[in-house]
């Protein structure tokens, strides 16, 4: 469909855009008029060309309306900031479109899915925010994906033009040595955090309609009523494959729940249907593909039993007995998170979190990158106390109730160059790509065709070179 915007767009307009570098000319109200497709006598107005891309006056609103809903505070005029952040990000997307620059799908999923939870983990429930919105959650999904996946495509290429930039430790000494006290950064609140989950029993009876659903779905296929895709897209609750139809690309077994590899690489036959598997995600049934050498390509559909709200409270009242028997000294929170636990990924380690990131791994967190339920038990914490039971979704999408022991802690502070030095040199990096990417904005719109209406010649923008 956006292709297609655009097309109508480009002749309307009467001249040929892609391909094109030329000095700009006004937008003199152009308006894209509906035809016998589009079905309407008057859909947008054209207030920017950037190659051949065109920004629609709605798409100023909309970022408008978006920024306003999530408080964001404009350096300049809004009504010249949005449509330059547009335009640049259409360079960026143009750029990442000849360069290869991909974004999978899982990521986007992941990303959708934290961000509908933490909604949800602000607004109260998901029927709330349901309500609010006016969209059901797969609609709220839907709805985040374009959006989501054009700003994970802009960092992927800044990414890309940055990754060569380097700073030594002379040149972060230098930098900081001649800052103002006022310009040293100040250093974000740090925690280590341990946890003990459990997870609520799910009643048999939400077992057994779960996959009742699921061999409904195989009977409509093997009948013919509804293709695996079609059901997949429809009821799949696996946010990273359910806009595919359910398909997973070639994948090894090691990247695979056992249980859910083990059906698959056993799978013969593309027109059945597996048996339905268990794995730790739900409930799946699987369609094999194909398989090309020590990787598999399956279509699945996934489906979650719910946790009913007595099972969530039996399990609060369990791990508050925990907490309390930790405060007693009858045992410590690191034996609790060794044998109690059932979260695999910090039994191991005494239940101590881990921060992954593009540094590294670490047991550090600043509160906004911990789990949004964990980070609003951990900030009003002392160190060494252990929290009172609460809820939370799992890194898996798996209803889970949880206690913390805040661990240690470090309050905010001014950077200094013998305690914060990743710090320091973060900036320094952070300068020299903002530098960079910004040279490079500059020389991409002096070589990229650009129209702008007469509304915008006298905004002071960011970057020079729109107006010539």
């Amino acid at each position: 469909m956006k292709k297609t915007r655009n097309i109508v767009i480009a002749m309307l307009m009467a001249m040929p855009l892609a391909g094109i570098a030329s000095s700009a000319t006004d937008v003199n109200s152009s308006t894209v008029k509906g035809d016998s497709i589009l079905g309407a006598n008057v859909i947008d107005e054209v207030v920017w060309v950037v190659g051949d891309e065109a920004i629609l006056k709605s798409d100023i609103e909309v970022m408008r309306l978006q920024s306003a809903l999530e408080g964001v505070r404009w350096e300049r005029d809004p009504d010249c900031a949005i449509p330059e952040r547009i335009a640049v990000q259409k360079l960026y997307l143009h750029q990442a479109a000849i360069d290869s620059i991909e974004v999978k799908e899982s990521e986007i999923a992941s990303q959708i899915e934290a961000r509908v939870e933490y909604m949800i983990s602000q607004i109260g429930s998901r029927e709330k925010l349901e309500e609010y919105r006016k969209q059901s959650i797969s609609q709220i999904r839907a709805a985040m994906h374009d959006d989501l996946k054009d700003h994970m495509m802009v960092q992927r290429m800044q990414d890309h033009l940055t990754k060569n930039v380097t700073v030594t430790p002379a040149e972060v000494r230098r930098y900081f040595k001649n800052l103002s006290v006022d310009s040293i950064p100040f250093v974000p609140t740090e925690v280590e955090v341990q946890i003990i989950t459990q997870t609520p029993q799910i009643e048999q009876s939400e077992i057994n309609r779960v996959k009742e659903e699921l061999r409904s779905f195989t009977d409509r296929v093997t009948r013919g009523e509804a293709s695996f895709q079609t059901l997949a897209r429809l009821y799949s609750q696996d946010p990273g494959t359910a806009r595919q139809g359910g398909e997973l690309d070639y994948t090894g077994r090691g990247m695979l729940d056992p249980a859910f590899a083990s059906v698959a690489f056993n799978m013969t036959d593309p027109k059945k249907i597996s048996k339905i598997v268990e794995s730790e995600f739900g409930y799946h049934i699987i369609q094999l593909v194909d398989r090309r050498g020590d990787k598999v390509k399956v279509r699945h559909i996934l489906l979650k039993p719910e946790v009913s709200d007595s099972a969530v409270t039996t399990m609060l009242a369990r791990l508050d007995s925990v907490a309390m028997d930790i405060r007693d000294g009858k045992f410590t929170f690191e034996e609790g998170a060794t044998y109690i636990s059932d979260d695999k990924d910090t039994r191991k380690n005494r239940g101590l979190m881990s921060n992954r990131s593009e540094r590294g791994q670490t047991s550090k967190f600043q509160l906004q990158d911990l789990p949004s339920e964990v980070a609003k038990v951990v900030d009003s914490m002392k160190v060494g106390q252990v929290s009172a039971p609460f809820k939370m979704i799992n890194e898996r999408g798996k209803t889970v109730c949880a206690i913390v022991k805040l661990k240690s802690r470090v309050d905010g502070h001014k950077a200094t160059i013998t305690e914060d030095f990743q710090v320091m040199k973060d900036v320094v990096m952070a300068k020299r790509r903002e530098d960079l990417l910004h040279k490079w904005v500059v020389n991409k719109i002096k070589n990229t065709y650009v129209r702008i209406g007469d509304r915008y010649k006298n905004c002071d923008f960011e970057y020079e070179g729109w107006v010539r």
